[in-house]
């Protein structure tokens, strides 16, 4: 028990030692939980049990110096102690008055009373000895009439890294007596756990408990250093390694057996110097590997570095920083410590000690920050693997650390400590520039393999933190203000959130210009301007928020903008003002920024009830197409149903915009009357869609020459008329109805006229649109450039409408024409295409199919309103000419003709003329009539002439079609095509007129000519 006694002679430095020891616990848990170690773990090992080892290695490495064992002690005094002392110092080596290593890291020197660095002067020369036995009174106060004498080295290194003088003295005495006469021996080739395993007896402890205790931990200490992190990797086969195990495992439950004549101790020994002495080829060295592997040498490195920290004040730096920095070095070798790694962990150390002291002195950051210079040019040089993973690793933690509250520094930093981002800024930068430029990871030993460049492509970090905190800070303040505006769930009560919202934010922009924005703008020249920015931002995407829920323009709803306007017109401001000084003026920045627009998003949510509206419209265009069939309502109503709820649906439109209560703008009915158009031409195209005439034309038969004698013309009376492709319409000869034909027009041509009247009632309610829109005395002009763009405007037109007015004319113009082809190619070809002059041409052959027509025209006339009559007369008049020319030109092998025939054809024809000059009055105009018949009566000219004549004409006018002039000796007639454009100039009527001309000399000349095939 008197080493117990013993150990408690400095009872200040020993209470002094416990205060420390509690706060320090209290500070590395703080430290923990804000900033992550980049060190690794250490598997069985707390910090208490690294410090004593870092300090006994410390202690063995500097066995040979003055104060831990040398012949003089290196003896220091307080920098500020004064007066009669000069004496004193005559033999002993003093601190400089001021340290190099803190005026190269911007420290100040402590200024306190020259007792500050004074030991006891009641005690033998030798800082090992003790002051009282364990039963003096004294040895729990230190007495206050004791002379005081210059503390050592050793002793600061001691008190700084809280080891009790008992322990201090129990390691001295043992390594001077194991390295008795070796005070040559390089320190690395010590292996200090196993020399004061081999050393210390159990009777040099108070208990067995204390001895077990440290005997475990120096097995763990061995165990970290050879077995789980090796300098040189270690074989799953090592037996070496395989009894060391056994040994550590051994003493966890009692002490193992160290007498010299243990077999235990023997193999303790062997294994471990087996162990420490492998390199990584195999080979022989002289290196000894103990305590060097990563990350347990980093571990007790930066235990020692701790140690610089003065234990009463921890913010603060010791004054003999330099001495112990020095005396640190000799562990280099040891621990594998290099000076970048040095440089590394010192940056580590400083800045760790800034954040666990509370972040309350600055100075130790802008140490971290002077160090981190010093690392920066060390990793432009410095490529060695190990260095790379401890430089990544602590300049990430620091990062991340730090960008952990620069990206929320509204939150971190408040009006007492915003000044503390002036300082935490170059360190993050710097950290970021060597992660992002400077730092390589290299493969392999030799760095053959390539190397891999540790990219940051982030940016410009000070804008990112600028974004980041001000949404983070417009989040908090959206989420008090709905905190307390939780009751609100109207649409009119959101409007109050929204305004709280803006006066809240306007508070923030006022409070990031006034504290934070002069500190940043250092780094970014526009800190301000993308402050400001930000917010506009945040804010607008809940004004965006809110308007999307806004169907309708009210009072609310128009407060929140214009709160929303004033808003944006201060951060304008702010943003102009601070880009004054910026190379581009700020353009960049401004161009940024999306603005609210107020007065737009009041016309937008107008246009947004246009397209709400239109979008109504072609719903109910849907269901037309879907349900639509084409069946007049009544008499009176002939036209389509779905026509009069589409412009139903337009009529309501108009009359609800115009009550809405803004200025309805020029470019607004412009828009809406587009809209209108846009739907009014889908609908037309629906009912325009009808199909065309082609599908009901039939198809023109080959050409053939005539035969008397064929056998068409003796069976003719037994053989059923030729079929002109129409199978699905069967209809009598209307011959056999007597003096009272039927109408033959079908429900399909029916309906097509249903389309027509359809049509002409779209054009009548267009025209009454139109007068809505421009005649409204509430429509004021527009200042809007796109208003001048529209196609109203630049035609001057005084049309809304005028493109959907012409394409219902188109429109009118392609269902009557299909209707009229219809009519008489299907409905009528009963007694027209079908029957008229099959097998002969015979007087009055033409009266049932004329019959036939007046009544389909005299339906028509019924069915269709006045305005669609005329137009559809019309084209029923072409395509009955158009039959009649097909039945003269491409009959069929049924059809045959004489010359004679002429005169009974030119009456028939003359007669279906008069059936349409003689319809309702105006409906079609004589000239009209006598236009369309030109073609046809040139036609049956042709007809009246000889086969000589019309042979002739047929060579002249197919030479000149193929431009020469007289057909050669030996060459023949080209085939003429067929164009489709029948008259009497076009070679190929002419040829049809020969192939239906039944005479001899036709026929051999269209043999002779084309070797066209007779009819059978």
């Amino acid at each position: 028990m008197g080493h117990h006694g013993r150990r408690e002679s400095y009872p200040s430095t020993s209470s002094s030692r416990v205060d420390y020891y509690h706060h320090q616990r209290r500070l590395d848990a703080v430290a923990a939980d804000e900033i992550a170690w980049p060190f690794g773990k250490l598997e069985g090992l707390d910090a208490d049990e690294v410090r004593e080892t870092a300090y006994e290695i410390f202690f063995t490495a500097c066995r040979s110096s003055p104060g831990f064992g040398g012949r003089h002690a290196l003896t220091f005094y307080s920098n500020h102690d004064s007066g009669g002392n000069d004496g004193g110092k005559s033999n002993q080596v003093v601190t400089k008055p001021t340290s190099r290593v803190k005026k190269a890291l911007g420290l100040k020197m402590i200024k306190r009373s020259p007792s500050r660095r004074m030991g006891s002067s009641g005690v033998s020369s030798t800082p090992s000895s003790p002051v009282a036995g364990a039963g003096s009174p004294l040895s729990n106060t230190l007495p206050l009439y004791r002379p005081r004498r210059p503390m050592t080295a050793a002793e600061i290194m001691r008190q700084q890294m809280r080891v009790t003088e008992h322990d201090d003295n129990r390691l001295r005495k043992t390594l001077m007596r194991t390295l008795v006469g070796q005070m040559g021996r390089r320190a690395e080739t010590i292996i200090v756990p196993l020399e004061l395993l081999r050393h210390l007896k159990p009777s040099e402890f108070s208990d067995s408990h204390e001895y077990h205790m440290w005997q475990k931990r120096q097995l763990k200490i061995l165990e970290a250093g050879l077995l789980l992190n090796p300098s040189v990797p270690l074989e799953k086969s090592n037996t070496f390694a395989t009894r060391l195990r056994d040994i550590i495992n051994s003493g966890e439950s009692k002490p193992i057996d160290i007498g010299k004549n243990s077999d235990t101790m023997r193999t303790l020994c062997n294994s471990v110097v087996s162990l420490s002495w492998r390199s990584h080829n195999g080979t022989p060295t002289d290196v000894c590997h103990w305590a060097d592997g990563f990350p347990f040498n980093i571990h007790l490195y930066t235990s020692l570095l701790q140690s610089i920290f003065d234990i009463r004040d921890e913010t603060l730096v010791l004054d003999e920083v330099d001495e112990l920095l020095e005396l640190m070095k000799k562990t280099w070798s040891t621990l594998g410590i290099t000076l970048p790694i040095h440089n590394v962990c010192f940056t580590w150390v400083l800045f760790n000690q800034y954040i666990a002291t509370g972040q309350i002195e600055s100075d130790l950051l802008c140490a971290s920050h002077a160090m981190l210079n010093e690392v920066a040019n060390d990793a432009k040089r410095e490529k060695e693997s190990l260095y790379v993973t401890i430089l990544s690793s602590v300049l990430s933690s620091m990062q991340s650390w730090a960008e952990k509250r620069l990206f929320n520094y509204h939150d971190y930093f408040q009006r007492g400590n915003v000044g503390q981002i002036e300082n935490l800024l170059p360190v993050v930068l710097l950290a970021s520039k060597i992660l992002g430029e400077d730092l390589m990871i290299t493969d392999g030993e030799s760095g053959d393999k390539g190397d891999i460049t540790i990219v940051n492509s982030s940016g410009d970090r000070v804008d990112n933190y600028i974004r980041s905190s001000m949404k983070n800070a417009f989040e908090k303040v959206l989420e008090a203000v709905n905190a307390k505006s939780a009751e609100f769930e109207r649409k009119k009560e959101l409007s109050e959130v929204l305004l709280l919202s803006a006066q809240e934010t306007e508070v923030l922009v006022m409070k990031e210009r006034h504290h934070f924005s002069p500190i940043l703008s250092k780094w970014h020249s526009t800190a301000g301007a993308v402050a400001a920015m930000t917010l506009h931002t945040c804010y607008g995407q809940v004004l965006r928020q809110y308007i999307c829920g806004v169907t309708t323009l009210t009072t609310e709803s128009v407060q929140v903008l214009q709160r929303a306007g004033k808003l944006e017109k201060l951060i304008v401001q702010i943003m102009v003002e601070d880009s004054t000084e910026c190379e581009d003026g700020g353009k960049t920045v401004v161009r940024e920024m999306v603005p609210y627009d107020v007065d737009s998003v009041i016309l937008s949510l107008l246009g947004k009830w246009i397209d709400e509206s239109l979008n109504k419209g072609k719903e109910c265009l849907q269901r037309a197409k879907e349900t639509e069939t084409w069946n007049p309502k009544s008499k009176s109503e002939p036209y389509a149903q779905s026509a009069a709820e589409i412009m139903k649906f337009a009529a309501t439109t108009v009359e609800e915009f115009f009550q809405v209560p803004i200025a309805i703008t020029e470019d607004l009915v412009q828009d809406l009357a587009d809209g209108l158009e846009n739907l009014i031409q889908d609908y037309m195209k629906f009912v325009a869609a009808c199909g065309s005439k082609q599908s009901y034309i039939p198809i023109l038969p080959s050409l053939t020459r005539c035969n008397r004698d064929s056998k068409f013309f003796k069976l003719w009376k037994k053989a059923a008329p030729c079929s002109a492709g129409f199978d699905d319409q069967q209809h009598n000869n209307g011959t056999h109805e007597g003096h009272h034909p039927r109408p033959s027009t079908s429900r399909g041509t029916q309906r097509l006229y249903v389309r027509l009247n359809t049509l002409h009632y779209l054009l009548t309610h267009i025209h009454s649109l139109e007068k809505s829109l421009s005649m409204n005395p509430g429509v004021v002009p527009s200042n809007r450039l796109r208003f001048a763009n529209t196609r109203r405007a630049q035609n001057n037109s005084s049309s809304y409408f005028e493109i959907v007015n012409l394409s219902i004319l188109a429109a009118c113009q392609h269902v009557s024409e299909v209707a009229a082809y219809r009519l008489v190619f299907l409905d009528s070809s009963s007694v027209f295409y079908d029957s008229l002059y099959v097998g002969g041409v015979a007087r009055g052959q033409i009266r049932s199919a004329l019959r036939i027509l007046k009544q389909n025209l005299s339906q028509m006339s019924t069915i269709l309103t006045d305005r669609a009559q005329p137009l559809a007369m019309k084209e029923v008049m072409k395509a009955s000419f158009d039959a009649f020319l097909m039945i003269l030109l491409a009959g069929g092998c049924s059809r045959v003709f004489y010359r004679s025939d002429h005169e009974i054809i030119h009456e028939d024809f003359e007669t279906l003329k008069r059936v349409f000059s003689n319809c309702v009055e105006g409906l079609i105009a004589e000239n009209v009539v006598d236009g369309e018949a030109a073609v046809v009566e040139g036609v049956i000219a042709l007809m009246g002439q000889s086969t000589e004549q019309l042979m002739e004409d047929f060579s002249i006018v197919t030479c000149e079609s193929i431009g020469i002039g007289v057909m050669g000796n030996g060459r023949k007639l080209p085939m003429p095509p067929t164009t489709g454009k029948w008259n009497r100039s076009d070679p190929n009527t002419i040829l049809r007129v020969l192939c239906h001309r039944n005479d001899r000399a036709a026929n051999q000349f269209l043999k002779r000519t084309f070797q066209l095939a007779k009819r059978r």
